[in-house]
């Protein structure tokens, strides 16, 4: 039986959200017609004024690689804006979370599973404790991996010449924690205050949605997302979901135990 306390927190985000995703669907039908239409004129543009099947860019005159030049940054630019009505989108829409009870140590080890090539590639050491008493929680597995894909990913990039990243689970009495603490460059408060407003970012050319539409797939399972970090020494996100009724228990931890409090490692 769910719980009612959740399920009107849950509406309610949602009936929050009903009002951007009508607006940015509508956003959308204006902006990608003049912008698909703008590409495929510099498509047909660049095949009438540059020769075809030239790579050797010496080749070409100083007037046309000036022309090549220009419509290079056009395209580019309508890439980027894309990229950045598709992140826009997938941030507005309504969170139809279908809330499943779910073993959220089975999730998470296979989110990391399907994660490791990423970290492998990276240098990045992913170091599991799992908590074996956690509680149950109400998933949507597909939305829920889909935020724990993107903070791994912005640890990765925290930490370009590799380190680690240690998840643990942890159960709060009426509620289960996820954290994920990396050992990467790190943020000052006032950049780590800012990390969950939409279009804030610190990568060049980032859209500063991927953490936003984080916290709003947490929040749309009734769940809370925090962050703490230090310049130097890495980044630690908090995240905390209702728990319901147990599930059978099913082998799903590390059976490593952690090295300290997670509260410590701060």
């Amino acid at each position: 039986m769910s719980d009612p306390t959740t399920d009107e927190t849950v509406q309610r985000l949602m009936d929050q959200y009903a009002e951007i995703a009508r607006l940015a669907g509508g956003l959308a039908h204006e902006i990608k017609n003049p912008l698909s239409t703008i590409r495929l004129n510099m498509q047909l543009l660049a095949e009438d004024v540059l020769p075809e099947d030239v790579e050797d860019e010496a080749l070409l005159s100083p007037q046309q690689k000036r022309v090549a030049k220009r419509i290079a940054a056009v395209q580019r630019e309508c890439t980027r804006l894309q990229d950045l009505l598709e992140d826009f989108l997938n941030y507005a829409k309504v969170r139809r979370v279908d809330l499943t009870p779910r073993d959220l140590n089975i999730e998470i080890a296979e989110a990391l599973d399907f994660f490791e090539p990423e970290c492998e590639r990276a240098g990045v050491e992913i170091v599991p404790y799992l908590d074996p008493d956690l509680p149950t929680v109400r998933l949507d597995r597909e939305a829920f991996r889909g935020a724990l894909v993107n903070l791994l990913l912005n640890a990765v990039q925290a930490m370009p010449d590799g380190g680690q990243i240690v998840v643990q689970t942890r159960a709060l009495g009426d509620r289960a924690a996820v954290y994920l603490t990396d050992t990467g460059l790190g943020m000052d408060d006032a950049t780590a205050s800012k990390m969950f407003e939409a279009f804030f970012s610190t990568k060049p050319g980032g859209s500063g949605l991927g953490l936003p539409t984080t916290m709003k797939i947490i929040e749309a399972h009734g769940g809370a997302i925090s962050v703490q970090s230090e310049l130097g020494r890495g980044t630690r996100f908090a995240i905390e979901l209702p728990a319901v009724a147990r599930l059978p228990k099913a082998s799903s931890g590390s059976g490593k135990e952690p090295p300290m409090d997670a509260d410590e490692r701060r």
